[in-house]
């Protein structure tokens, strides 16, 4: 039986402890908001961006990929409002100077949803709660808007002209290059644009490890489409039976629970807006799914009126149960045509495209814009993967084959023979030019085990004595424990066919 879930603080010390993530410049103190990724972690990390590259890209017609710079001309960020309206509410201690974000002062003291609040009801609910400062209980200031873009200087001289930003999101990137990308790779409506990379937010209160940090990456997507055709959505099919936890913005007004529906029961009852609302959200719902994620820690929640955003249509937030509550792990809003209509206006750029059907220009509208944090997506893998067993007395990261920083670990039973080890160092050479392998020799065979367990080898290949006489390994599953007895000459073809799916046992001789 598994442990109850890690609490995040848990999760931030076995990802140190394993190493998979490190605070940065920690021998210095560390820095809020800012985290390394060790040597698992990196692979980890980068198994999420290519398996969301490889599903949004690669094995799509209709999406192609950019990566844009992290600095641009200050002028995006005025077109897009983020210059002067990206902020959050920040309220200071008069006594020690502590600083705090508003919202999370009432969902922390107060065990209130802030969803949807205004700043003026912020301020109201810390007023009449008279909350104190976390730190010392002294009185705070009143509420503020903070901008949360680092701001930072291109050339030599600092000067007013020399101003710039880091970007705070990968999107506008994307808006500002529309028009050539769409001519240079012959994109025709319905399509989009893709982009992973990094950005920056100078969050007050950096908080649960990964979750909100100050330098992170985004998966994100524009998806183009006519404006006449929004529920044009030749792909609807092939989700209509799938099923998701669904909270949408009247039951939340009504108080109701969420309920599992299917796609098709959310736009016939008009829950969903538009066919590729419905179409998208249930991609990046089954994205996660297909990759080991448990669909019963997910729902897609609806902002309500108070809390989306003045330009969009629709937004829906994919939401993951963490161990501190239901939070958004992925942001998908339809944006109409609301950034490319400001660019065109800051820029004086025509950024619109033909329509050969109508013989017209035309501003196409964002559909919808899947965004999602890279180090969200890592902790919700990293919280399904984990199990403790209490059979083997250990930890078992069951992440998915393909996200599994290490898939492979070979050892030789024995250190002091040196003919197995050999033989042990041969197969781990030979099976590393096909997937990432680790060979140990430290310990006792259990003790390698275990160690294999806790980093998510998905595999471990065991020669021992009988290995100089017929040619054969043990191969082990991280999962189950089984293993087969296979000959050497044929472990590449049976890795590669359990690393697909099947089942151990069916691919060699079990040994008992």
């Amino acid at each position: 039986m598994d442990k109850p879930k890690l609490t995040i603080d848990e999760m931030a010390a076995f990802c140190k402890r394993k190493g998979f993530v490190y605070l940065n410049s920690e021998i210095y103190g560390g820095i809020a908001g800012f985290f390394d990724f060790g040597h698992l972690g990196v692979e980890l990390k980068n198994n999420i961006k290519k398996e969301w590259w490889k599903t949004f890209v690669h094995q799509r017609d209709d999406v192609v990929g950019i990566d844009g710079s992290i600095i641009t001309h200050p002028m995006v960020w005025k077109a897009s409002g983020h210059a002067d309206g990206f902020t959050d509410i920040l309220v200071d201690c008069k006594k020690c100077g502590s600083r705090f974000r508003g919202d999370q002062l009432i969902e922390d003291k107060l065990k209130i949803e802030t969803a949807g609040m205004s700043m003026e009801e912020i301020s109201k609910k810390l007023s009449e709660n008279k909350v104190k400062c976390l730190k010392c209980g002294n009185e705070l200031s009143s509420p503020k808007r903070f901008n949360l873009m680092f701001s930072t200087h291109v050339g030599p001289i600092e000067t007013s002209s020399s101003a710039a930003f880091l970007r705070p999101e990968t999107a506008q990137v994307i808006f500002a290059n529309f028009r050539l990308v769409a001519e240079n790779a012959r994109l025709k409506l319905p399509f989009g644009i893709a982009q992973i990379g990094k950005s920056f937010r100078n969050e007050i209160s950096p908080r649960d490890f990964l979750f909100r940090m100050r330098e992170f990456e985004q998966m994100e997507m524009e998806y183009f489409v006519h404006p006449d055709k929004y529920d044009d959505c030749p792909l609807i099919d092939e989700v209509l039976d799938y099923e998701m936890n669904i909270l949408s913005a009247e039951m939340q007004k009504n108080s109701k629970k969420m309920q599992k529906l299917s796609v098709k029961e959310c736009i016939s009852k008009k829950i969903i807006k538009t066919k590729w609302h419905g179409y998208w959200l249930a991609q990046m719902h089954r994205w996660f799914v297909g990759l080991g994620a448990d669909p019963s820690h997910f729902r897609i929640r609806q902002h309500v009126k108070d809390e989306l955003s003045h330009y969009a249509l629709d937004t829906w937030d994919l939401e993951y149960e963490f161990p501190f509550g239901w939070k958004e792990l992925q942001g998908l809003s339809n944006r109409t045509d609301f950034d490319l209509k400001q660019h065109i206006e800051h820029s004086k750029t025509d950024l619109s495209l033909f329509d050969e059907e109508s013989k017209k220009k035309i501003i196409p509208h964002v559909i919808c814009e899947p965004s999602q944090g890279v180090e969200r997506a890592f902790l919700v893998f990293m919280f399904d993967a984990y199990h403790f067993d209490k059979s083997r007395d250990n930890v078992v990261l069951k992440l998915h084959p393909k996200l599994a920083p290490v898939k492979l670990g070979v050892f030789p039973l024995v250190s002091n023979k040196k003919e197995i080890v050999e033989l042990a160092k041969k197969i781990h050479n030979d099976l590393k030019e096909c997937w990432t392998s680790t060979f140990d020799t430290g310990g006792s065979i259990g003790r390698r085990y275990a160690r294999a367990d806790e980093m998510g080898v998905y595999a471990c290949i065991t020669v021992d004595f009988e290995s100089l006489e017929d040619n054969s390994a043990t191969v082990r599953s991280r999962d189950t424990t089984e293993q087969v007895r296979v000959k050497i000459s044929e472990l590449k073809d049976v890795l590669e066919k359990f690393l697909k799916g099947e089942r151990l046992s069916k691919l060699g001789k079990v040994v008992e």
